[in-house]
């Protein structure tokens, strides 16, 4: 199997977890708030990656010693990631996150032509116009009901793009230290970081209330965090970052088939999505703009 091959398997097992994350983000919200429960899932990713290279990696320290301070910025970019993210699902639903969140890839493939001299072509342009469209018919189908809502709806857009552009700027920074380094070893100082960083902000008060059920919901986060984060960080070392973002659009889709899977199954405990036909289709031309900006054939030879 070749490095490519490697590379966009990792990315779709990635896109696979991330698109059961903001359903279970969502149903998280209802007993936390959104900086504790970010906060358990850099945690135990952390916890369980430590405990792991502390077994099986007898280099990590001096490994550890020597990575770039850069790994600090870029652990503050998923922290920002997170949360931006996290507080945007508190204002919106699973899928309207999930369309929002993909400026990530669109921003992530901007930086490939930039910076990593990745080839412009014509139909970038075409893919950023559909991109565009798309998202502002999704956004004017949007069933606010009052003021409020529509303010609640504007302001959680608004969270999940900043999240998104923060993530561009991660996966960019990730993607140089790769060259050198040992993604897990980035992961795990990246965690750490974060744990640290949003400990002061955790509402440790509000833990005795939880249930075991609560408790296994948050284990689940902090294992997703954990592979879907070790698989990018592999991705990324193996595939170019257009053909990675390509595979991270399916995101939205596998949520939207999930959600539609629960309102069937007539469960109590989320709301249902409301969507119109209209609003389907700008999730289509959104999704099929991000799909033409970050992809590129490959070169004969």
């Amino acid at each position: 199997m070749n490095n490519n091959t490697k590379g966009l398997l990792y990315a779709g097992f990635t896109a696979i977890l991330w698109g059961f994350l903001a359903i279970a983000l969502k149903i998280a919200l209802y007993k936390l708030n959104p900086v504790t429960v970010v906060w358990f899932r850099f945690c135990i990713a952390f916890s369980v990656l430590f405990i792991s290279l502390l077994i099986f990696d007898k280099g990590l320290v001096q490994s550890v010693k020597r990575l770039p301070r850069l790994v600090f910025l870029a652990g503050f970019l998923l922290g920002l990631n997170y949360l931006g993210f996290i507080s945007g699902l508190q204002k919106t639903t699973p899928g309207t996150a999930q369309v929002f969140i993909q400026i990530g890839p669109v921003s992530l493939a901007l930086v490939g032509i930039l910076f990593f001299k990745e080839k412009l072509k014509w139909t970038h342009f075409v893919g950023f116009i559909l991109l565009l469209s798309g998202f502002t018919l999704f956004y004017s189908q949007q069933d606010t009901g009052s003021i409020k809502d529509a303010e609640n709806l504007r302001l959680g857009v608004i969270y999940v793009i900043f999240g998104g552009l923060c993530w561009a700027g991660f996966s960019s920074l990730q993607k140089i230290m790769l060259v050198k380094h040992n993604p897990n070893h980035l992961n795990l100082v990246i965690y750490g970081f974060c744990v640290l960083l949003f400990l002061p902000f955790v509402e440790f008060s509000k833990l005795p209330d939880l249930s075991i059920y609560d408790y296994l919901l948050l284990v689940f986060l902090g294992l997703n965090t954990l592979l879907a984060y070790g698989s990018l960080a592999l991705a990324l070392k193996y595939a170019e970052a257009n053909k990675i973002s390509m595979i991270l659009t399916l995101n939205p889709i596998l949520t939207f088939l999930a959600m539609a899977a629960l309102e069937v199954l007539a469960v109590s405990w989320i709301d249902y999505e409301n969507f119109t036909y209209l609003s389907i289709l700008g999730a289509v031309l959104a999704l099929t703009g991000v799909s033409i900006v970050v992809l590129r054939k490959k070169k004969k030879v």
